[in-house]
């Protein structure tokens, strides 16, 4: 072993960066249904050789690969990962091929790379490591669900969980994702939001009119942008009644989190180019509003001409494309009937309104349970630093099903870092972030079982 514990041996080191490499070359992007079949038969591969049972299980989308091998007396730990990506456009921003990993600044960049094949290949890697720490065997026993259409809102992943609830019975989980913040702190994330999305499509005539029109023709364009703009203010404060009357209060212990949580805004806010947050917040404000506050987010606005020079017509069509990201207990159907009877009410009952994509409810762990204490001590074994404990990420994926339905406990840790670029162009994991989240989650599941590595 490398002098100091926390490094990769190198020949797990090399064994990282070459099973990412296989990993990102297979374009798994969801929203396409690009080589998802190649790619879960890729990762269940993998898993049969860390001496895994597995399956790959038919759903009504993407295949789940499941894997499970059980250790007698032993507790067992639950890993949720997805092998699907997001598309790689505009593949002319891309440094690199974004289906060929490159290395650069102790960098790898790939599509995938950070979100989440090198999530799961660091997984992978852990538990190869945990065997060499335990004689060849592994010391809990280990159950995965690795999905392929968390890019696309996991729509049928609640099914499954429900299909397979015996088999995935388990102690604890390891969620997807987790790294590092803004100021390099290693993070431990607590929750997810919900997420409904909705698409708003509005038509005022038979055809574009001459813009000379304007004076007595309505605007689909105009007619979306009033819309749009009822459903909250310029500070981010929704306006829909009844849309904050469900939102569970946060605990003693997670209003102390937000409340000493250390500031992040101000990288926050140099890397993402603003000068002023809404609500002008800071510190724990800002913290209070990410983790805790529903909000309405407008994702796309499209009418009309766009192109160069003029063409001045009246539009006829207008959409617009909205995420709603919810908090306990909010309900995404009711947020959906509630914006609908906003419309109705503020006069845009010519607005259409309909569910885009299967929603997801949201999710909070408690942050005192003892899993998540193992991990917090796991992740200041392996960075030196104490972890920012986080009640919430801003944003969503499929927690619920396991959190709320199996009932397991939950932490988010992991290989990413602040400008991994997930979902953008050169999208990055680093080396040092690689070495040090295996290394924690190899030392939050020996704290976990009780064991210490032998020899």
């Amino acid at each position: 072993m490398s002098a100091d514990p926390r490094l990769l041996p190198d020949d797990l080191r090399a064994r990282y960066r070459d099973l990412l490499a296989r990993w990102v070359a297979l374009p798994s992007v969801a929203a396409e249904g690009r080589a998802q079949d190649q790619t879960a038969e890729a990762v269940a591969t993998e898993l049969r050789a860390l001496g895994l049972d597995v399956a790959v299980h038919a759903t009504a989308g993407a295949p789940v690969v499941f894997a499970e091998r059980r250790v007698p007396g032993a507790p067992t730990v639950l890993f949720y990962n997805h092998y699907d990506v997001q598309p790689a456009d505009p593949v002319e921003l891309w440094t690199s091929d974004p289906f060929e990993l490159a290395e650069r600044d102790g960098k790898l960049f790939g599509r995938g790379a950070t979100d989440d094949k090198g999530q799961l290949a660091s997984r992978v890697v852990a538990l190869e490591w945990l065997k060499r720490r335990h004689g060849g065997a592994l010391p809990v026993g280990v159950v995965f669900v690795v999905e392929g259409e968390e890019e696309v809102g996991s729509p049928n992943m609640g099914a499954y969980v429900d299909a397979h609830r015996e088999r995935l019975q388990a102690d604890a989980c390891v969620w997807e994702f987790g790294g590092v913040d803004a100021h390099d702190r290693p993070q431990l994330i607590c929750g997810l939001k919900g997420i409904v999305s909705i698409d708003l499509t509005v038509r005022t005539g038979a055809y574009d009119q001459h813009s000379g029109l304007g004076p007595v023709v309505p605007n689909a364009a105009w007619r979306m942008a009033a819309a749009v703009a009822s459903l909250r203010d310029a500070e981010g404060r929704a306006l829909v009644d009844g849309f904050y009357d469900r939102v569970r209060p946060a605990t003693d212990a997670e209003a102390a989190y937000v409340a000493n949580a250390p500031r992040e805004d101000d990288v926050v806010a140099a890397n993402v180019g603003v000068e002023r947050f809404l609500g002008g917040a800071t510190g724990a404000e800002w913290h209070r509003r990410l983790q805790l506050e529903p909000v309405i987010n407008v994702n796309g606005i499209h009418s009309g001409y766009g192109g160069p020079g003029m063409k001045t017509v009246l539009p006829v069509a207008a959409m617009a494309k909205l995420d709603v990201r919810l908090v306990p207990d909010q309900d995404p159907h009711e947020i959906l009937g509630l914006i609908r009877a906003h419309l109705d009410r503020h006069g845009f009952g010519d607005v259409a309104s309909t569910l885009a994509e299967r929603p997801e409810h949201p999710s909070r762990v408690d942050p005192t349970h003892p899993w998540v204490r193992h991990a917090a001590a796991a992740l200041e074994e392996a960075y030196g630093t104490p972890a920012v404990v986080t009640v919430s990420s801003g944003g969503s994926g499929p927690l619920h099903p396991f959190a709320d339905v199996l009932g397991l406990p939950v932490v988010m840790i992991g290989v990413g870092h602040a400008q991994g670029r997930a979902h953008a162009p050169d999208e990055n994991v680093r080396w040092v972030d690689v070495e040090r989240g295996t290394y924690a989650t190899v030392r939050l599941i020996e704290r976990w079982a009780g064991v210490e590595p032998q020899g």
